[in-house]
């Protein structure tokens, strides 16, 4: 039976996690934390077979190549002072993974340890992951990988929602399948996970994208007006309210209203909640008649409600209403994989403020990388208490501290935080080994394979596509990701039909996003997925920037 009107919420089908849509299958990988082009980290070798014991895997800078999950460019590392005699990953013991190094070969650190011979990982130490370093220059992350067939919109990526791990594919699952409904979402997640940003993805993918979105944290309003900014209230019905209060349910009317803190909720505001979810009405402070609204509600705690419930602090009810559908985002530490590609992410906003975002569009594998292997193995080794904000902040504090330089500079301190909260790597060393007769197939280093120069008409649509991305809509990054010139990127773009120019948007359609973006251009650019530097000049061209 339909809802008896649109702000009916009573369901309270409880969910705690989504049931995949894909078929997944885990596998080891390799994934790209660290190199000198900075626009392939995240990039993965997908280790099939490995565990198996049908094959073991030789790695060299020419050989094999990693891509981006369900992409089609691939690459080898490619960087020049990797030897020619590859290591090699073999099956463990129990599920683990054993790593090879042969003498005379790439010195590898695990960590900040050298690996002498090899070392054996075992299957625990692929679930959290182990950070790799070669030659000092290219850092891996050996861990467990999920594969799936199905790949989320580049628009949730967008909304900050980055990355390739189990966790954060279930969340971008759950959310593609509750978006369009119109049940209440209950977001769960320890401090500084992104649940707003999940609350956002929700509003920007449901039928309520052009209504306002609302966003209060319970727990930063008094205790005394929660009440009345919630749900308003009329002039003179408490002390200092000199004129009518609209709150923040009206406000969202039509829309989407995001409580953070709802643990916070004092226990009458707690009942006008279950009200309104009941009724699809408010009570304005002082006032006598409800009032209709058309919300919907989305919230999120990092407390146990359940023991809360037990204490008697919480209404379990309320628990029942909220959580129409359950979202669980999982802390940073559980989805290291995504570490690094995060840390791109948000050094490439703080970079595109200072005027430096070319730092991070090298086509040059010989250069020293403005990203240090060694810092980015020590990122993905810490335990981010404070999980994506921290890092983001890590980030902020990194492009700051090293303005003018050629790479990222570590303070002192910033470097005993990072070391103090690195996770210990368990593994067993391994007798040295000579080199696989395989070894001597590699090509020498003459041989290097860099980016290859390509005739236009043998790019593919989705070629482009990804390497736009990858090089986050910098097209002269972008003809050299492909070995094609710049003039040629503008004729592909402007032949293809999965892409479009800043020129093609219409002003209704690029007003809307400035808003939707809260006029941030690296937000709009990978929205709508065109260039920066035109979408800066239309942009202006409307005279958005001073509104």
């Amino acid at each position: 039976m339909p809802p008896k009107n649109p702000t009916d919420f009573s369901t309270t089908a409880v969910r705690t996690q989504g049931t995949p849509s894909q078929a997944a299958q885990v596998m080891p990988a390799l994934t790209l934390i660290g190199h000198a082009q900075p626009q392939r980290i995240g990039e993965r070798l997908l280790l099939e077979g490995l565990l198996s014991g049908e094959r073991a895997v030789a790695l060299s800078r020419n050989a094999p190549d990693f891509s981006r999950a369900g992409g089609v460019l691939a690459l080898p590392l490619g960087d020049p002072f990797l030897s020619r005699t590859p290591v090699r990953f073999e099956a463990g013991e129990r599920g683990g993974v054993r790593l090879r190094v042969p003498e005379g070969g790439t010195p590898v650190w695990v960590g900040s340890e050298p690996v002498r011979g090899g070392r054996e990982f075992p299957a625990e130490a692929l679930v959290a992951g182990v950070p790799l370093v070669l030659a000092g220059r290219v850092a891996l992350l050996l861990h467990q990988a999920t594969v799936r067939g199905a790949v989320a919109p580049a628009e949730l990526a967008a909304l900050g929602m980055v990355g390739d791990s189990e966790g954060i594919l279930r969340v971008r699952e759950d959310v593609l399948r509750v978006a369009d409904l119109q049940v209440p979402v209950l977001v769960r997640g320890e401090t500084g996970t992104g649940k707003e940003l999940v609350a956002r993805a929700l509003h920007e993918r449901s039928p309520r994208r052009a209504g306002p979105f609302v966003s209060v944290n319970l727990g930063a309003l008094s205790k005394d007006l929660i009440a009345s900014e919630l749900f308003g209230a009329l002039r003179g019905s408490f002390t200092g309210a000199t004129r009518d209060r609209e709150g923040f349910f009206r406000a969202a009317h039509g829309g989407t209203l995001f409580l953070d803190e709802v643990a916070e909720a004092p226990p009458e505001v707690q009942a006008a909640l279950l009200r309104v979810l009941e009724t699809g009405e408010v009570y304005p402070v002082g006032g006598q008649a409800p009032v209709r609204v058309d919300v919907r509600l989305v919230t999120a705690t990092d407390a146990d409600l359940e023991a809360r419930i037990r204490d008697g602090h919480f209404k379990a009810p309320l628990l029942h209403r909220l959580a129409g559908f359950e979202i669980t985002v999982p802390p940073l530490r559980e989805r290291r994989e995504d570490i690094a590609p995060l840390f791109l992410h948000f050094a490439r906003q703080e970079l595109e403020s200072t005027g430096e975002a070319g730092r991070l569009s090298s086509s040059d594998a010989r250069a020293e990388p403005w990203l240090p292997a060694s810092l980015a193995a020590r990122l993905v080794r810490s335990a981010w208490p404070g999980n994506v904000r921290q890092l983001r902040n890590v980030a902020r504090q990194l492009v700051i501290g090293s303005r003018g330089l050629p790479g990222l500079r570590v303070d002192a301190r910033l470097e005993q935080s990072l070391e103090e909260g690195a996770l210990p790597i368990p593994g067993q060393p391994l007798t040295a080994q000579a080199p696989s007769p395989a070894a001597e197939d590699t090509p020498a280093p003459s041989e290097v394979r860099a980016p290859a120069r390509r005739k236009p008409s043998d790019v593919s649509e989705q070629e482009v596509l990804e390497a736009l991305r990858a090089c986050a809509w910098d097209l002269k990054a972008t003809a050299d990701w492909l070995g094609i010139p710049r003039s040629s990127v503008y004729v592909l773009i402007d032949k293809s039909s999965l892409l479009r120019t800043a020129r093609d948007l219409s002003p209704e359609e690029i007003t809307r996003c400035f808003h939707e973006c809260e006029g941030d251009l690296d937000r709009m650019v990978q929205k709508l997925e065109v260039s920066r530097r035109a979408l800066q000049r239309r942009v202006r061209e409307l005279g958005l920037e001073g509104s």
